[in-house]
């Protein structure tokens, strides 16, 4: 299963982190971690290269995390987008995708 937790303060997102597999179908094959992922790497770079929004990124052991510094602007904006998105995929695909949100 796709874990996404979004971190939000004071009501407005700041951050997220997402890892794990789907486990749909094979490796390869799998169309919703294809659609998580390609959300994901999307939405970190439409913060920080078309934005240019500083916000901090590591991608590492299966696991891509973005950290705005500031909830204000564009990033905010795309935050609220992917987890729309990813709201959908798991209404779309039951039991692949686990979505929290948490106050930070």
């Amino acid at each position: 299963m796709i874990r996404a937790v979004f971190q939000q303060n004071n009501g407005k997102l700041c951050g997220f982190s997402v890892s794990g597999h789907a486990g749909y179908a094979d490796a390869g094959a799998d169309i919703v971690c294809a659609a998580v992922s390609s959300a994901v790497q999307l939405a970190a770079n439409l913060i920080t290269e078309n934005f240019g929004e500083t916000a901090d990124v590591r991608a590492e052991d299966n696991t891509i995390a973005c950290t705005l510094p500031q909830q204000a602007g564009n990033g905010v904006l795309v935050l609220e987008g992917l987890l729309a998105h990813l709201q959908c995929v798991s209404e779309e695909f039951p039991g692949t995708l686990q979505i929290s949100v948490s106050e930070v």
